[in-house]
């Protein structure tokens, strides 16, 4: 037989039935077990990526602001085509000389007690409205004929690619290789004998965490006081 791919859901795949002891060496998974193997794989991928950063995953997108518009969607069909991001991680503002930026977060609290949300002006802050199947942003104030020159930035988390065929090239990196596929044996381990039960789950775990402290950002990271809090605080007084 021709020898899978090393990081492909075949091989991932085949790997965690041996592991899990429902294979034995040399032996290839069924039919039935290559389906329930992509579905629970698809399950564990579709999971990780709401944990930790994925750096991979990371990417800058322009949005093209309109003066008087301030709600912008980022689905397949919006005003960014693209599948929707698990989550905004930064944002920034570039107007026309090139110069950046940063914006406020703000939560639904902080956005539903805006007094005018048609105010027009420079953007400050926005507000993310993570929905089923599209990804809002709001920012505020509104971008007037003067703002709207420049350009709003979203470093988003975007979606793993998920596979549909057994041969593909996985979305994660090869180093997560031997953490996923731990992680499904641990996944289809159940009613084997304990000891096999029980060295899928340790493995899982270690591989997960040693990959989840690895996957950060080479730079130091800084913390700098919150001004919202400030003025919150002030406000007060």
């Amino acid at each position: 037989m021709t020898t899978p791919n090393d990081n492909t859901p075949q091989s991932i795949i085949s790997d965690a039935y041996f592991d899990a002891g429902l294979t034995q060496q040399g032996q290839v998974p069924n039919s039935e077990q290559f389906v329930l193997g992509m579905r629970k794989l698809g399950d564990l991928i579709n999971l990780w990526q709401t944990q930790g950063l994925k750096l991979w995953l990371l990417e800058d997108v322009s949005v093209t602001l309109t003066a008087g518009k301030g709600t912008y969607t980022l689905t397949p069909g919006g005003d960014v085509g693209m599948p929707k991001p698990l989550r905004v991680v930064e944002t920034y503002y570039q107007d026309t000389n090139g110069i950046r930026r940063p914006l406020n977060t703000m939560s639904w609290n902080e956005y539903t007690r805006l007094s005018k949300v048609t105010q027009q002006g420079q953007l400050s802050a926005y507000f993310v409205d993570k929905q089923q199947t599209q990804l809002s942003v709001a920012v505020w104030p509104v971008p007037d004929t003067l703002a709207a020159a420049g350009t709003l930035h979203l470093v988003v988390q975007k979606q793993v690619t998920n596979f549909t065929t057994l041969t593909e090239d996985m979305n994660f990196p090869a180093e997560w290789r031997i953490a996923l596929r731990w992680g499904l044996a641990d996944e289809i381990a159940t009613g084997q004998p304990q000891a096999i039960m029980d060295r899928c789950q340790q493995r899982a775990v270690a591989y997960r965490t040693m990959l989840e402290d690895w996957d950060v950002e080479d730079a130091p990271t800084r913390f700098a006081p919150d001004s919202q809090g400030t003025h919150a605080a002030r406000s007060f007084r």
